[in-house]
């Protein structure tokens, strides 16, 4: 009798063990995360913004988290391929998305995502936001955006201003610039803000809205003058340059920024642990100073706010997307 006793025990044992391993493994995972390196893909080509700041936070994580943070490169479809392959990914806090912009505008301007952005991924912290500045070319006629506003309206669809592409941050906050004021001027879009940069200078086109990183360096040459910039507030870069809001178009608000992602069913521990080390990555004074030198601004949000941020951004960009009939074609 005693073997089939004991049988049965070690049975009962088993089964407590399954039941309770829903509510056991979350936290066991938690205080055992990370126990592998963590890959950190980044939806864009390596040298651009988003790669740069991914190098930046990857190095601070890595050594907070006692590990290695890999960043992998996985451009195309405007960042729409790297991030599926994060959304598909397994859910245990070693495959992350470090996304741009593009994340909240692809949904309006790719037919068909390979994901659900809203159910896929998890916002975890609002990394860092730039401001763009709109700029004109050294020798233009217009020295503030009154002169501009006044010139546009004259003469409808003859100023012209130049973006990265279409869909780019740069074509979106033209947009909202002409919608806001109710503009007709002409959008050329070129491959990639620097050739865009470089016509604007030469005065082919008559204005951009360019990230700050790109533009205050030209504009602190000679090469470009500042009309106005796109944050909320000014920033104390260009502390002397008034935002587009106090120009007369209140609520103007078009930054580029970077945040992160992790797939739909990171345990909650995980999650909670990741997102007080990356703000405490994004406070570091090394950080803030390097970013606030071209003109960003470290955040390191919480989840909570950068959700909210997300779903507002999407619902601004989709409004702006559906009225200039802006496609990718």
């Amino acid at each position: 009798m005693t073997a089939p006793k004991n049988q049965h025990r070690r049975q009962v044992l088993a089964l407590l063990a399954l039941s309770a391993s829903p509510w056991m493994a979350p936290t066991a995972l938690a205080q055992g995360w990370p126990d592998r390196p963590i890959k950190l893909v980044v939806p864009y080509s390596a040298g651009g913004a988003a790669d740069q700041t991914a190098r930046m936070v990857a190095t601070q994580l890595g050594e907070r988290l006692k590990t290695t943070v890999i960043v992998d490169n996985r451009p195309g479809a405007g960042g729409a391929i790297g991030a599926a392959a994060v959304a598909k990914a397994i859910p245990d806090g070693s495959t992350l998305l470090l996304d741009a912009t593009g994340f909240t505008v692809n949904p309006s301007l790719l037919p068909r995502m390979p994901f659900d952005p809203a159910k896929d991924l998890v916002p975890v912290s609002l990394l860092m936001q730039v401001p763009m500045l709109l700029v004109v070319p050294a020798n233009s006629p217009y020295k503030t955006l009154a002169d501009l506003l006044k010139a546009a309206r004259a003469r409808p669809g003859r100023l012209s201003f130049a973006s990265a592409g279409n869909g780019s941050a740069q074509h979106l906050a033209g947009e909202l610039f002409k919608q806001g004021h109710q503009l007709f001027i002409t959008h050329i879009p070129y491959r990639g803000g620097a050739p865009a940069l470089s016509d604007l200078m030469a005065g082919q086109v008559d204005m951009m809205f360019s990230a700050m990183p790109a533009s205050y360096p030209l504009v602190k040459s000679g090469k470009l003058r500042a009309l106005a910039v796109t944050s909320p507030q000014r920033t104390a870069l260009v502390s002397q340059l008034p935002t587009v809001a106090e120009a007369g178009l209140a609520g103007f608000s078009a930054q580029e920024w970077n945040g992160l992602w992790a797939p739909a069913g990171t345990p909650k521990p995980v999650l909670d642990k990741l997102e007080a080390e990356l703000r405490a990555v994004m406070a570091l004074p090394d950080i803030r100073q390097r970013l606030a030198a071209s003109g960003a601004e470290a955040v390191g949000s919480s989840s909570g706010d950068f959700s909210r941020f997300v779903q507002a951004e999407t619902v601004k960009w989709a409004r702006v997307i559906k009225t200039a009939g802006i496609t990718l074609d």
